[in-house]
């Protein structure tokens, strides 16, 4: 029998069905995000019509008096996701390049194994960690060495009493969530750049900075702007890990020691009694908190393109 006789459909068929089915998986992400503005929104005008844009501005926060305002939370948001990249971006890049061009086979082979696993840490597991031996960790050897030792309590990011609790706390907590997810990215674009690229930098003469800073980093650059926009979208909406350690104060943020809040922190600790324009309210704190991630993606996206530009790429 001829082979053509038994297909069940021909290669046209099956191309067209193979994009229209791509193309219906692509809309549903689209469908999926229009839809989460559109309840977020529709759920948030109780608040808008009551606050106005007031609400993004107001530091008070009154369940009684029925008044709210955002700007606590969102400047912890902010804060903390900060610090977080902050401390998370460079280690996860030198521990990268150790992983790929340093360590031995079996090394880098192990450690990269417990960076993974790290990575599949559930949140509330580092909010748990957090509180029990971090928090009083921070308490009793790093906040005094910083006050004390180092005398940072001179400056106003480290005024104020201590202890444990604050945004110093959260973002370092944040970082280590995040560390891993970057990491595992980083490693994967520096081992992704073809080793004759790096031969033959070594065979010019370049030293290892000089192949990691023009070959390495300059081949692999949008997977590592992709890394870290992966870890700073991650940071921006976590709630466990900072719930348990950020004190839930909502308070503008004056001092990395201070007590204080973020967004889904505000949304986790309140939603369950809210009611009425309260509830509305958090349903508003929610749709900024999608529309910060959404600006984040759309930043990232522009960034990408701009370096890819700069890089001779279509």
């Amino acid at each position: 029998m001829d082979n053509s006789k038994k297909q069940l459909i021909s290669p046209d068929a099956a191309d067209q069905l193979f994009k229209i089915t791509t193309a219906v998986c692509a809309l549903l992400a689209v469908a999926v995000m229009t839809g989460f503005f559109i309840q977020l929104s529709w759920s948030s005008i109780p608040a808008i019509k009551t606050f106005g844009f007031d609400f993004l501005f107001s530091s008070e926060w009154d369940p009684v008096k029925n008044l709210y305002g955002a700007l606590p939370a969102i400047a912890g948001t902010l804060v903390t996701t900060a610090i977080a990249v902050i401390i998370a971006v460079p280690l996860s890049f030198i521990v990268a390049m150790f992983l790929v061009e340093t360590a031995p086979p079996a090394l880098s082979n192990m450690l990269s194994h417990a960076i993974d696993l790290l990575a599949a840490i559930p949140s509330i597991i580092y909010g748990m960690w957090g509180l029990f031996i971090f928090v009083p960790f921070m308490q009793t050897y790093v906040q005094p060495f910083l006050a004390d030792t180092l005398h940072l309590s001179a400056t106003p990011l480290f005024a104020g009493e201590y202890n444990g609790f604050g945004f110093l706390t959260s973002g370092i907590i944040l970082a280590v969530m995040i560390l891993p997810f970057i990491c595992a990215v980083m490693r994967d674009v520096f081992r992704m750049v073809p080793p004759v690229l790096k031969e033959s930098a070594f065979g010019a003469g370049a030293t290892s900075w000089e192949v990691t800073l023009d070959i390495t980093m300059r081949y692999g650059s949008r997977g590592l702007l992709g890394a870290i926009f992966l870890g700073l979208g991650r940071a921006v909406g976590e709630t466990m890990a900072v719930l348990f350690v950020i004190g839930n104060v909502q308070k503008m943020p004056t001092s990395l020691y201070q007590a204080g809040t973020t967004i889904s922190a505000t949304l986790a600790n309140n939603f369950a009694e809210a009611q009425g324009v309260f509830r509305s309210a958090l349903f508003e704190l929610g749709l900024i908190l999608l529309a910060i991630s959404f600006l984040i993606q759309v930043l990232a996206q522009f960034w990408l393109n701009r370096v890819s530009r700069q890089m001779g790429e279509k």
